[in-house]
């Protein structure tokens, strides 16, 4: 079994090379030229293309996307390239190599409206120019005709990358005091429990018939169980940071509604997802919020 990944260095695709090791052999690309010659540039579609039939995986598992929310705004060209038309481009290439391809998504392609958790069959509706792209990638994905598993995810976090933790850290380290964001609410969701479940699902659909296997294809929402505002996550994260021994200047945290932070692109205020489907389909359990946090919180402190 051989399967390619793209996006190696990404906080996903930095665990992904991990998770998926039992499997098979795991090819993993990121931007630049291996010593094969290969690349993972997704905006290079003959580079994809070269790889796709070098390689010639049964499985593809595209973890490389344009993330920067905010310069999505002012940059739309290229995250329409990176999140929508390449995706399309590897979608096709999947269809004609009869390859299964794992994709990422995110819980921006909703208006972030009302407190329900949301579902797959819940109406898209993005707020932002990231979201739009992330959401054209889905269509493509739809309209290619590959066979495809889409995972949405919100506030993804790891030991690798920059996240929410790391920066809090830095923050409460040399300020006394900050305004945090509470209400927007979701699940911080580790780079790893992704990476992890990703792996579990793949395991699972391999040990399907062609029939089943077709009942499990689709989109489907991953995060952690649980929910949080911004304001609790710092909150976690300066209580543990404590509890492990780090000095912290912080002495108050005050908790500010969105429309006192204004940021380029806008924010959805409710980014829970309904991960049932995930949880039955592929008999996962997925753990609360806090394990991960807390996990890699003592990786960074180390």
């Amino acid at each position: 079994m051989k399967i390619l990944l793209l996006g190696k260095n990404g906080q996903v695709g930095w665990e992904l090379q991990r998770a998926l090791q039992p499997l098979g052999e795991v090819i993993a690309l990121d931007r630049h030229q291996n010593e094969h010659g290969l690349s993972g540039d997704l905006a290079n579609f003959e580079q994809i293309q070269y790889a796709i039939e070098q390689v010639q995986p049964e499985i593809v598992v595209n973890a490389a996307a344009y993330t920067a929310v905010d310069k999505a705004e002012s940059d739309q060209e290229n995250a329409d390239l990176i999140n929508h038309l390449a995706v399309k481009n590897i979608a096709e290439l999947c269809q004609k190599n009869k390859a299964l391809l794992i994709h990422y998504s995110t819980d921006y392609v909703f208006n972030g409206e009302g407190e329900k958790a949301w579902s797959e069959i819940d109406q898209t509706d993005p707020v932002n120019l990231y979201g739009s792209t992330k959401r054209l990638g889905e269509i493509a994905l739809e309209q290619s005709g590959c066979t495809f598993i889409n995972f949405r995810t919100c506030w993804v976090y790891g030991s690798h990358g920059n996240n929410f933790i790391k920066t809090m850290l830095k923050l409460a380290s040399n300020r006394e005091e900050l305004s945090i964001i509470n209400d927007q609410v979701g699940a911080p969701t580790g780079a790893a429990l992704i990476a992890d479940v990703t792996a579990q699902a793949l395991r699972y659909y391999l040990l399907n018939n062609e029939e089943q296997q077709k009942q499990l294809t689709g989109h489907y929402h991953l995060a952690a169980s649980g929910t949080c505002s911004w304001f609790e996550y710092a909150q976690y994260v300066f209580e543990l940071a404590k509890q492990n021994g780090q000095s912290l200047a912080i002495q108050k945290i005050n908790a500010i509604e969105t429309i006192a932070y204004p940021t380029p692109a806008k924010r959805p205020l409710n980014s829970r997802l309904n991960t049932s489907k995930l949880q039955s389909n592929f008999k996962i359990h997925l753990p609360d919020w806090k394990l991960g946090v807390a996990q890699v919180l003592e990786e960074i402190i180390e």
